[in-house]
């Protein structure tokens, strides 16, 4: 495995907001996505940093939001708490983050 392997993911760290209805919280995240060529789809996933206002919301039975951040949106489900009380985030389709354009197949003679 070369060492450029780790950064064949597309992602994001920094502020974005979650938008639960009508509710917007101001958040942390640590992003990552990838195209899934056996499904045809591009996956997001990652981590929101240890919110309060996430916690009670999840609790209260919110189980998907808008995830914003400065270069896109998109709607992601929430879901398993690790012990540091970070929410994992999900979604499937266009990411809430710019993506590396496909590179150009090689010609062939």
């Amino acid at each position: 495995m070369s060492e450029d392997r780790e950064h064949d993911e597309d992602g994001y760290t920094g502020e974005a907001v979650l938008v639960f209805d009508q509710r917007e919280v101001p958040v942390e995240v640590e992003l990552r996505g990838y195209f899934q060529p056996i499904d045809g789809r591009y996956h997001w996933y990652g981590r929101v940093a240890a919110n309060d206002q996430v916690t009670e919301l999840v609790a209260a039975g919110a189980r998907s939001a808008e995830l914003r951040t400065p270069t896109g949106s998109a709607t992601g489900a929430l879901t398993d708490q690790d012990p540091w009380q970070r929410y994992r985030v999900a979604g499937t389709s266009t990411p809430p983050f710019v993506i590396r354009p496909a590179p150009e197949p090689a010609e062939r003679f």
